[in-house]
């Protein structure tokens, strides 16, 4: 674990990272002209290897759609046989969009995982909840993933993690940084929160206050009209997607599932 009062030199020369998740790190949102997934897990490793003074090595174990025990079943057991320096940690949003779903039970098994993780990782890096207070439909969650950001919050703290909250990060709530279904980041999203994550590592300046990149936005709709169309068109046919299992084969396996040289 990061202990307190740690310099940015010691945190500088991390050697290998490892990312652990659902499609928020695989890096849906973020794709290249090839179709290519980048995300800001790959963006940040890419920042790290750079600055690191050791041989870096990552690897990416994030699959999208996967609920919080699947990446406690499937990824966190690979971490004792990886051994890295830093691991990331981000789950449990799936979830609390499932409907009945407990956020105490899902805090419970993300603390589970965090212990998990420290015994075998130097650093585990979690993250909190996004605030969906512009998103159509979800924005009625507000409440619950609230209470889940405070849970991870508290986790943090008591295991001494360092935490990337994604609730306060203001550029996150222009709608430039998100993608057209705004279930998941854009380009621009994800590159705010990798430098936001290597902020809180020590390894770069603040940058979050800068000034979105404008774009030019469709006219409103009265806020009702707004949900409905966004639930027909993104949000319905995901949520159906997701409760079926539906995952295109070349999705059930992560993109980077060794840890090697970037």
């Amino acid at each position: 674990m990061v202990v307190e009062g740690q310099s940015e030199l010691d945190r500088a020369a991390i050697g290998s990272f490892v990312a652990l998740g659902d499609s928020f790190t695989e890096g849906l949102g973020d794709e290249t002209p090839d179709g290519a997934l980048v995300g800001w897990a790959d963006r940040l490793a890419d920042l790290m290897a750079r600055r690191s003074p050791v041989p870096f090595r990552y690897a990416n174990l994030a699959v999208r759609g996967r609920l919080i025990d699947e990446i406690a079943t499937e990824q966190v057991p690979r971490v004792a046989d990886l051994k890295p320096d830093l691991v990331s940690f981000c789950a449990g949003g799936n979830d609390i969009l499932r409907f009945g779903s407990s956020v105490d039970r899902i805090a419970e098994r993300f603390e589970e995982a965090v212990v998990e993780l420290g015994a075998h990782a130097d650093t585990v890096l979690v993250f909190t909840g996004f605030d969906p207070r512009n998103t159509p439909v979800l924005r009625r969650l507000r409440g619950k993933i609230a209470t889940y950001t405070a849970h991870v919050h508290a986790i943090a703290h008591r295991h001494g993690c360092p935490i990337v909250d994604l609730w306060s990060m203001k550029p996150l709530q222009h709608p430039s940084a998100w993608s057209e279904d705004r279930l998941h980041l854009s380009s621009e999203g994800h590159q705010h929160v990798a430098r936001r994550a290597a902020e809180v590592l020590g390894l770069a300046p603040v940058r979050d206050s800068a000034t979105p990149t404008a774009r030019q936005l469709p006219v409103q709709q009265p806020e009702r009209l707004q949900d409905l169309r966004w639930a027909k068109e993104h949000f319905l046919p995901w949520l159906g997607h997701h409760l079926l299992g539906k995952n295109s084969p070349e999705v059930l396996e992560p993109k980077r599932p060794e840890l090697l040289p970037l």
